[in-house]
């Protein structure tokens, strides 16, 4: 079996909303966001089919900062980072499961 792995996303696309930041317990910054990304095919009957994905942003420390500082809704970003699931239960003890991108790089563009 190969040990040899790679875990890599790049995205270009728009963001949802203006990130907002926040602070953990232990004071560490950190950002959500969305990124919506689009794609553009003819179908077979000649007719345009349009699809938009949105994908769940999250960045730590600097480039939360940077994030929270300078990116706005609907500008243009090229993100780089890793695929991450994760699962929890809330108050309610209902189970919850989300897909993210926790980002090692961001440029706006």
């Amino acid at each position: 079996m190969q040990k040899n792995s790679l875990n890599k996303v790049i995205l270009i696309g728009h963001l949802g909303a203006k990130p907002e930041g926040r602070y953990t317990k232990e004071g560490k910054s950190v950002v959500s966001f969305s990124v919506a990304t689009n794609e553009v095919w003819g179908g077979a009957d000649g007719k345009t089919i349009e699809h938009t994905e949105w994908h769940n942003i999250v960045a730590w420390g600097k480039l939360a900062d940077f994030s929270t500082e300078y990116l706005k809704k609907g500008q243009l970003v090229h993100i780089e980072g890793v695929l991450r699931s994760r699962q929890w239960e809330d108050k309610e003890g209902v189970g919850h499961k989300t897909i993210e991108i926790v980002c090692s790089n961001i440029v706006a563009l």
